[in-house]
């Protein structure tokens, strides 16, 4: 393996240089996250709170119907001093599902029917709250705040159009391991949440068992290259090319032919 370190107090203050930068070249003062209470979104807050001051930062909690560690989230918001709000998509949910069940069945002729997918459907939570965010985002002239990373993006652990649509990306150059890293530097943070086992808060598993992936694997691989282990690199590998388009812009089809 390389000789790549990493410093964790570097990349704390550069990030928030960085978003003070992007805040005065764009003429912004506030930003608005999704709080979940885990290492992500707990280390994007207390970067977004250093560099624009604790009252400009808003942060927002997004319940699906029923949500255990909403505490966490609660725990943070009071950690760091932000303005905090709940809003339940619960509902919002039920009522999508509600309208899709309707295209199940085939209506008339020329029409489709879809089957249930438990795939599609987990992804409408990442949705809904993206566009509830972009809404309060807008209301508040504030700026959405991105809380993925970049093992979660290197192997498509994140929703098109949900979690991966943001006005800026705080964590996008650092892997799980080194969000943790980040966040252990800040004593302003519960020790607890930046150490919290990740989860979705959808499927009821941890994000390492949905991907069967460890995150340590995943990282020494973006860093050095492999894990170690020759099958667990091609499975990351083939991860990372199936889901490159989470990565780029739409294709912009040609039609002139040059």
């Amino acid at each position: 393996m390389g000789e790549y370190r990493f410093d964790a107090v570097k990349a704390r203050d550069g990030l928030v240089e960085a978003l003070k930068k992007l805040a005065g070249e764009q003429g912004f003062e506030r930003v608005v996250l999704g709080v979940s209470g885990g290492k992500d979104s707990t280390v994007t807050a207390a970067i977004c709170a250093r560099a624009l001051g604790r009252e400009n930062v808003f942060g927002v909690m997004l319940p699906d119907g029923e949500q255990k560690d909403l505490d966490d989230s609660r725990r943070l918001c009071e950690a760091l001093g932000i303005r905090k709000r709940v809003v339940n998509i619960g509902r919002m949910h039920e009522a999508l599902k509600a309208v899709t069940d309707q295209l199940g069945p085939v209506a008339a002729e020329g029409e489709f029917s879809i089957a249930p997918s438990r795939a599609s459907d987990i992804n409408v939570g990442p949705r809904l709250r993206m566009t509830t965010l972009r809404y309060i985002a807008q209301a508040l002239n504030a700026r959405l705040a991105g809380t993925g990373n970049l093992s979660e993006l290197t192997v498509g652990y994140c929703t098109k159009d949900g979690d991966t649509s943001c006005d800026f990306s705080m964590l996008d150059m650092l892997t799980s391991v080194e969000v943790v890293q980040v966040g252990l530097t800040m004593d302003e943070l519960p020790r607890d949440l930046v150490e919290k086992t990740p989860s979705d808060g959808l499927t009821g598993k941890s994000d390492e068992e949905n991907l069967g992936i460890s995150y340590r694997d995943i990282h020494a691989y973006i860093r050095f290259g492999t894990c170690g282990d020759a099958a667990t690199d091609e499975k990351i590998a083939r991860r990372e090319r199936a889901n490159m388009h989470k990565r780029r812009m739409p294709p912009v089809l040609n039609p002139f032919g040059e």
